[in-house]
């Protein structure tokens, strides 16, 4: 029979199960993982903040992936490592903090897709209303679609949460390597229709407004290029657009990934592990994806290069 602990403010995270040998390899990957993380995604906030060239609004628009990476990264990885050098019965957590890491872990989630959103947007002025591009997309707009993707995340995921802890709770296992929305609604012993019915509203509607705007966007953009004999526009829609929908490709296929598995509970362990690389990722590989594409990137770092090896013998 199921022990009943009701209301505790004191929770078990379950987190990853892994051999006593493959710990520390483990830990040292996330770790390593995570500063690689906060590396790059704080070197190329800085970069565009620094450097004038890239204060366009493509770069500007984009710059909100890299803080979202770094503030959802930062609230689940270092927790994560701590745990996997606790044994299971000591992975306690306090209630409020699983709820903001609950919130934090949607915020992430919902928020890639909203900028990749808006950052598709941008693509489409730029290639399909070239001549009105200065025009639209003002520094007022790029803050105004800012405001809008953080916003209706927030919306979202505030009400995804609000539903959530209205409930009375009568377990206090997570069974989850960190808190989210379902672990915490899990604990209850009450009716939780309303809030699967508004889980799945949200993630239909998130993935509806996230899928089809890529399909319109990107569908508009390759007849554009199709229909133009313009060598040099077709070339820039290929280079922006192609890094554009590498990044939300990986965005998608992860998301999905974690959908999927939580459909086969026999997997559960895998899908604690995409749960994981649904962050680490993306995180991981999109500044270098923007990095490595982006002429003006590249062009500042190597006259930053020169200058370092030009200072030593002066």
């Amino acid at each position: 029979m199921e022990n009943y602990t009701f209301n505790s403010f004191t929770l078990q995270l379950e987190g990853l199960k892994v051999t006593q040998v493959s710990v520390y390899p483990v830990f040292f990957f996330f770790f390593f993982s995570y500063l690689l993380i906060i590396l790059v995604n704080v070197g190329i906030v800085v970069l565009v903040f620094i450097d004038k060239s890239l204060h366009q609004p493509m770069y500007l628009l984009f710059c909100n992936l890299p803080v979202n990476d770094i503030v959802g990264n930062s609230i689940m990885v270092p927790r994560l490592l701590v745990d996997l050098l606790h044994p299971p019965t000591e992975r306690l957590i306090s209630y409020y903090e699983c709820v903001v890491q609950a919130f934090t872990t949607h915020m992430f989630g919902t928020t890639s897709h909203t900028v990749l959103m808006i950052m598709a947007f941008d693509r489409y002025v730029a290639i399909c209303n070239p001549l009105r591009y200065a025009t639209i997309m003002t520094n007022k707009m790029v803050i105004k679609l800012t405001v809008s993707a953080w916003g209706v995340a927030f919306v979202l995921v505030g009400i995804l949460l609000g539903l959530t802890i209205r409930l009375n709770r009568c377990r206090t296992l997570i069974t989850n390597p960190f808190c989210d929305n379902a672990s915490l609604f899990k604990l209850s012993c009450e009716s939780v229709f309303i809030n699967n019915v508004y889980g799945l509203t949200f993630t239909v509607v998130l993935f509806t407004a996230s899928i089809g705007s890529m399909v319109l966007t990107y569908a508009n953009i390759t007849v554009i290029c199709l229909t133009s004999k313009n060598k040099s526009l077709n070339s820039k829609a290929l280079k922006t657009c192609s890094t554009h929908l590498f990044v939300y490709l990986i965005m998608l296929l992860c998301g999905m990934l974690i959908i999927i598995l939580h459909r086969f509970p026999q997997y559960s362990d895998y899908r604690k592990l995409a749960a994981i690389l649904f962050h680490i990722i993306p995180g991981s590989l999109n500044p270098i994806i923007y990095g490595v594409q982006s002429k003006e990137i590249r062009k500042f770092l190597s006259s930053l290069f020169q200058s370092r090896k030009v200072l030593p013998s002066l």
